[in-house]
């Protein structure tokens, strides 16, 4: 059965829901087609002992500001989980959730969204799938001979279940840094943390309101044909959270240079030396999940889909929502979200 509306919007996250906010604004008709089978989108899946960068109220979507959570600065994971719920309720957004989409095709004068649930015709689609369901793996030598277990950042929950072992983490990033803090300060965990690149941590007074308004000003400095700023890579690769900061003021957290490949037991680098581990711990970050926009063909030569704020080049009819600067200053995240989704929802009430 084919449906009929406005907008699909495919993605029923952070991005997903700031759009949907700002469609009704536009009085759109429109449908959240959600792969997961619960509120709250990648927030619900991240581990144990993550928390914001920002405070509750610096950390809010249009219309909605997240409430504090009590006994915390910095909100955690499940407090996110719970206000994109009470969000999604609040403004009675259409979310079918359990709903994959599978591909985006062109139809006659629409566009056609193919989920595993049905067809539906549109008049614009804006993606907002994010990148978690599509973590990198690194080429790595000798990575199919290592004999131990191999996880990303979206396998890794808490320090359960690695006592007594030997873990390296990988990954010079904010994940990677409080993966190795967290498995560091349970204290039954050997810990090696290898870098690509020393780590530079962001001074203890930068937090997640700090880092939009700098990534915003580097937007708006482009924009304008004036010098880079350097926006937030600048300032640092890691911000110092208070497991973080605690670690290293413990000595628990210092990093290693990268090694150069996997053995069966462990890790070796150029020059010779030998770790044993048990578990590798790959915390190398995500890639955007667009396979089902392949058969609109608008990737550009190195795989990426070149836009116009968020608006594809190649299909004025798409919009892509929260996959970082690329879509938007800051849009990868919940206080910065807010105002692409406006513009986004804006240009479709323009379309003929």
């Amino acid at each position: 059965m084919t449906q009929h509306t406005d907008v699909v919007v495919v993605g029923g996250g952070q991005a997903g829901l700031a759009t949907g906010y700002h469609l009704r604004r536009q009085k759109l008709d429109f449908v959240i087609l959600d792969a997961d089978p619960a509120p709250g989108g990648s927030w619900q899946h991240m581990w144990d002992s993550l928390h914001l960068f920002s405070p509750a109220e610096h950390s809010s979507l249009p219309g909605r500001l997240m409430p504090a959570q009590p006994g915390e600065t910095y909100p955690d994971a499940g407090h996110v989980v719970d206000y994109l719920s009470d969000y999604e309720k609040r403004y009675g957004l259409p979310v079918q959730h359990g709903t994959r989409v599978e591909a985006v095709c062109r139809g006659a004068d629409r566009l056609l969204v193919e989920a595993d649930c049905g067809t539906w015709q549109a008049r614009a689609v804006i993606s907002a799938t994010g990148t978690w369901s599509r973590p990198f793996l690194p080429t790595v030598p000798g990575r199919s001979a290592f004999t131990g277990r191999q996880l990303h950042t979206v396998n890794y929950r808490s320090p359960a279940g690695f006592a007594g072992q030997r873990v390296v983490v990988a990954g010079g990033g904010n994940s990677g840094a409080q993966t190795a803090a967290d498995l560091a300060q349970d204290g039954q965990v050997e810990v090696t943390w290898v870098t690509r690149h020393p780590p530079r941590f962001l001074p203890d007074e930068i937090d997640g309101r700090a880092l939009f308004d700098v990534a915003t000003a580097r937007r708006r400095a482009l924009d304008a044909d004036r010098d880079d700023t350097g926006g937030v890579a600048s300032l640092g690769d890691i911000v110092a959270v208070p497991p973080v900061r605690a670690a290293c003021d413990a000595g628990l957290l210092s990093a290693r240079p990268m090694f150069a490949r996997l053995t069966a037991t462990g890790v070796r680098w150029a020059d010779g030396t030998h770790a044993t581990a048990e578990v590798v711990i790959w915390c190398t970050g995500f890639r955007p999940a667009l396979s089902h926009l392949a058969p609109l063909n608008l990737r550009g030569p190195r795989g990426h889909i070149p836009t116009d704020g968020t608006r594809a080049v190649g299909e004025p009819r798409l919009h892509l929502l929260g996959y970082g600067d690329w879509t938007g200053p800051a849009s990868a995240t919940l206080i910065g979200v807010g105002r692409t989704a406006r513009d986004a929802a804006r240009a479709i009430a323009q379309l003929p």
